[in-house]
């Protein structure tokens, strides 16, 4: 907007906004990061850059996951840096998200193989084959425990 001043002449802005409004396709998300709750407050000064205050802070967060049979394991997570919380920077922190991941590739694989062999899919497409192959996947399993 313009202002006016006496005898309506125009005075034209000189500076421009030092900061620029978030986008309304943007999220900001604010979280606590850290398991601890700090003694008091703590002005840091002097911190430049996103990297600055990631190693000034050293963010980590306990997390408990549960696998299929409700066992729970305990892992620590740690932020070094905003890659690290992406899909990627949390696995490959984390060995029971890295066991998932790996086990997600493993049935990718063969859910592939099932799409493109015709021949295991006429397996699967009769009920009796496709019992008969499971019995041997089963016995292969069984084989297989035995032995550990």
């Amino acid at each position: 907007m313009f202002n006016y001043g006496i005898g309506g002449m125009e005075v034209k802005g000189d500076a421009s906004e030092a900061f620029a409004d978030i986008p309304q396709n943007r999220t900001l998300l604010i979280e606590k990061f850290t398991d601890g709750d700090p003694i008091k407050p703590e002005l840091v000064q002097g911190l430049q850059t996103i990297d600055d205050v990631f190693d000034h802070f050293k963010p980590e967060k306990e997390v408990e996951f549960i696998n299929e049979q409700g066992a729970g394991s305990k892992e620590t997570l740690r932020f070094g840096g905003l890659q690290d919380f992406g899909a990627k920077g949390i696995t490959n922190q984390s060995t029971f998200l890295q066991g998932l991941s790996n086990q997600r590739e493993q049935y990718d694989k063969f859910l592939k193989q099932v799409k493109t062999n015709k021949v295991l899919m006429n397996v699967l497409n009769d009920a009796e084959l496709r019992q008969q192959y499971l019995n041997a996947l089963n016995s292969m399993i069984q084989e297989i425990e035995d032995s550990k």
